[in-house]
Order: structure tokens, then sequence, then C-alpha cells
């Protein structure tokens, strides 16, 4: 596999845009994410609401798959229960692994589909995961 496959349109969409990659006005919650192998890095912002990620963004520095990933994550989580965006950073992470490859189960991860392929790319997964571990911290004993 080519790594021209890894980088489609979808990542780099993300890769290139900065839709969701700014400063949140008033984030409830601030969480740093850094990958000490490859020195990518971001702030993952969330203003959470009612047990409601009503908003979020990212910023920070990195290469495409780390800040398309972020993006990428950020799209499908907002509007989203903590509950629901935990599942959805699981089956991610599951995805990434390569343990849940089932296309039904993989379906709510929309555009992060696109990702799937880095699984066979060890020295990449950190980069894929990054954004996901960083949400995984800021809500992990937060309850719906």
């Amino acid at each position: 596999m080519g790594i021209e496959n890894i980088y489609s349109d979808i990542l780099r969409e993300h890769a290139n845009s900065n839709h969701n990659k700014h400063h949140l006005g008033h984030p409830t919650q601030t969480q740093r994410g850094i990958n000490p192998s490859c020195g990518d890095e971001i702030e993952l912002e969330l203003q959470l609401e009612d047990g409601i990620i009503k908003d979020a963004s990212f910023v920070g520095s990195g290469c495409a798959i780390s800040q398309a990933s972020a993006s990428i994550m950020i799209d499908l989580i907002k509007g989203k229960s903590i509950e629901e965006a935990k599942k959805l950073a699981n089956t991610f992470t599951g995805m990434i692994k390569n343990e849940i490859t089932e296309e039904e189960e993989l379906e709510s991860l929309e555009d992060a589909i696109a990702l799937k392929d880095i699984s066979h790319m060890p020295a990449r997964v950190k980069c894929a995961v990054l954004g996901w571990h960083t949400l995984e911290e800021s809500i992990k004993d937060n309850h719906e």
C-alpha cells in the first residue's frame, strides 16, 4: 500500500482546513496531547453543557495525519453526549488497532474511516490517535 492511499482527499481537506483549528471563546475543558515519538501536539478545547459536547476545537502542530484526525474527530463529536463521544473514541481506537474491522461497526465513524489503513503503518498510528486519546483524557471523569 502506498502513502497516496493514506492521504486521501478527505484527509487532505481536513489537514489543510482551519474550520476546527482555533481557540474556543469559553471552553469548559482543555486538554493537551503530545506524541513524543514525532513531536505532534494538540490542545483540545471542549465546551460541555449538561453532558453534551456543545462545541469543540483544537490548536497545535503536527503531521497531516494528526491534524486531519483531530479535525475529523471534532466534526464527529460536536453535539454528541459524552458517552457517545467515548464510544466513538473506542471504535476509532479499535479500528486503528485492527480489532474492529466490520464495516457496520465502523459506520459511526463517518469520515474517520479514511484513516482505517493507518493500522498497516505502525509508525503513524500514534499520529492518528493523538486527538482521540486527548479526547479520552479530557472526558474520562465526566459522565452523562
